[in-house]
């Protein structure tokens, strides 16, 4: 076997359903260019929604020329420093993002639950000079600024670009009825609505030397193993996986322009982020929902705008289908059904075929792949596959010698393509250690190329654990439960769950024999985003050890 025979077999494949075997990955120097013209040839449909407010593509266009004006004249920072932008689905965040790329500043997207020790890592690392919060999740972040090398900050609240009276009673709804913003001091902190009105004055020209081996985005991941690193992702790499999942979602026949596509899931995770820029490429309409546990807004959604396209995950598809409101509803406008994030169970997939006549097509991709590497093709999708390798991207599986493996051999997934990342953000050995010097990225995933070039993930080589499409990892946990005074060793693994993909059961040796669950869960609560504290802890007397002392989280998942 040779990788040439897995390339031929899948371009044969890809070109029998008539998708480009060899797109332009290049066809634009930078992911401004891309925007810039999207933005313009769509100017006068309806770009985004949240809360009941649109933007058309014009005024995307208009406010993001602003945001960049000001951060171009007035905020100080130069081309690529770093900005975190810290909200939920917000129309806001598509001005914030597009904004801070035009002006040649690298995006560092951070989930808004995170606690004070994720914020002050990760704000840290990256050298993060501006932030961008919401106003509702502000509370934490102000705590650790002080600590960081952050120099200004920028507020925004809900509602701030609706038009008045909307917009004031939006926001106190949020803050004095629903008590939705803890208080917060964050001292000379700007307002958006004031950049914007700044920037608004200054003709904001862009800035044509951005090379497509720039860094775009600093976005953050646990790799295959350890404490969250920064993947840099450049221009290259984003607009290289704009146009593959272009070619892909040629497959469908979809239009594109006009389309409506809800987006439920963050967009600060690199799934939807994706998915939403591809959205935003083709012209779509992105009804963004702010929180996506309320299951509610999801199917007034639903109802209200009538979807053509709909990313999820293993997760949403279980919540929704079980939900009685969402199973009354009319989906004959709903043609496309993407999942990624997360490994789709074959159960959930049937229920949402049977309720919504529309068939699940699972994808493949990591947040060191921008993230789509593989996806299964519109009319020929395999369910418990994860599809095809998308448009000019290879992939091999190999042994535990790195020795090419053949069809239906299960080994660990590599991936070699234009939308791999540069590497880990100021981690050349956790880079070396996961791209090798062809370029191929090794994924910590077991999965067999079947001879028709469909692949199927069939294991995980690594200990990660994920949680409703979000990556944990044992050692961060870990660390942390073994801060409690209580603690004297404790080990981390994942079960499964029909409700979460996974769950976290962490086993504990005490050294306070009146450690309680109870208290060790606050603590984690204390230190951890609400997804990554264990679900279950038990208490054991010794845990299972190689000889040399390294703890057998596989006994331990079995024992379970």
């Amino acid at each position: 076997m040779e990788q040439a025979d897995i390339n031929r077999v899948i371009a044969e494949r890809l070109a029998a359903l008539q998708i480009s075997t060899d797109i332009n990955t290049q066809a634009f120097p930078n992911i401004i260019a891309l925007f810039d013209d999207a933005l313009k040839r769509h100017e006068n449909a309806t770009a985004c929604t949240s809360l009941g407010h649109s933007l058309s593509y014009g005024e995307l266009d208009r406010l993001a020329g602003h945001f960049a004006a000001w951060l171009t004249q007035e905020s100080g920072l130069l081309a690529g420093d770093r900005i975190a932008v810290q909200m939920p689905n917000l129309i806001q965040y598509f001005v914030v993002v597009l904004g801070a790329l035009r002006a040649g500043m690298v995006v560092v997207n951070t989930n808004p639950l995170y606690t004070e020790r994720e914020i002050e890592h990760q704000f840290s690392d990256a050298g993060v000079k501006l932030l961008v919060v919401q106003a509702n999740v502000a509370q934490h972040a102000a705590a650790v600024l002080p600590r960081t090398a952050v120099e200004k900050v920028v507020i925004t609240e809900l509602a701030d670009l609706h038009p008045q009276p909307k917009r004031f009673f939006i926001n106190f709804v949020a803050k004095h009825v629903k008590k939705l913003v803890p208080p917060f001091s964050i001292p000379g902190a700007l307002t958006l609505r004031d950049v914007l009105s700044a920037g608004q004055k200054h003709q904001f020209v862009a800035n044509a030397a951005v090379r497509a081996d720039d860094l775009a985005m600093l976005q953050y991941t646990g790799g295959t193993t350890g404490v969250a690193k920064g993947a840099m992702l450049s221009h290259g790499n984003l607009v290289a996986n704009v146009m593959q999942a272009d070619a892909l979602f040629g497959s469908y026949k979809l239009k594109g322009y006009g389309d409506t596509f809800i987006q439920p899931l963050p967009v600060y995770h690199i799934y939807a982020f994706t998915a939403s820029m591809y959205a935003l490429y083709v012209g779509a309409h992105t009804v963004l929902i702010p929180n996506p546990r309320d299951l509610k807004s999801v199917v007034s959604a639903f109802r209200t705008y009538r979807p053509r396209l709909f990313f999820g995950l293993n997760t949403l598809f279980v919540a929704l289908t079980n939900d009685s409101d969402f199973q009354g509803l009319d989906f004959s406008d709903l043609k496309v059904t993407f999942s990624g994030g997360m490994a789709l169970t074959e159960d959930a997939a049937n229920a949402w075929q049977a309720l919504t006549q529309c068939p699940v097509s699972e994808g493949y991709g990591l947040t060191e792949t921008s993230p789509v590497a593989t996806g299964n093709p519109g009319g020929a999708q395999q369910l418990g596959t994860i599809g095809l390798p998308v448009p000019n991207t290879e992939v091999r599986v190999v042994d535990d010698n790195n020795q090419l493996l053949g069809f239906d051999d299960a080994g660990e997934l590599c991936i070699r393509g234009p939308q791999v990342m540069q590497g880990y953000w100021q981690r050349a050995e956790a880079t070396a250690e996961v791209i090798d010097p062809e370029g191929w990225f090794f994924t910590g995933d077991v999965a067999v190329i079947q001879r028709d070039g469909y692949l199927r993930i069939v294991d995980r080589k690594k200990d990660m654990i994920v949680v409703s499409g979000f990556n944990v990892y044992p050692n961060e946990l870990e660390d942390v439960v073994s801060k409690h005074p209580g603690v004297l060793e404790c080990a981390a693994v994942g079960l499964p769950d029909s409700k979460n993909g996974e769950v976290i059961k962490m086993f504990v040796i005490r050294k306070d024999p009146t450690l309680t669950e109870l208290a060790l869960k606050d603590f984690c609560r204390t230190q951890l985003t609400g997804y990554k504290v264990p679900k279950h802890i038990e208490f054991r007397e010794e845990l299972p050890k190689t000889n040399v002392g390294k703890i057998l989280r596989r006994e331990l998942r079995e024992s379970a």
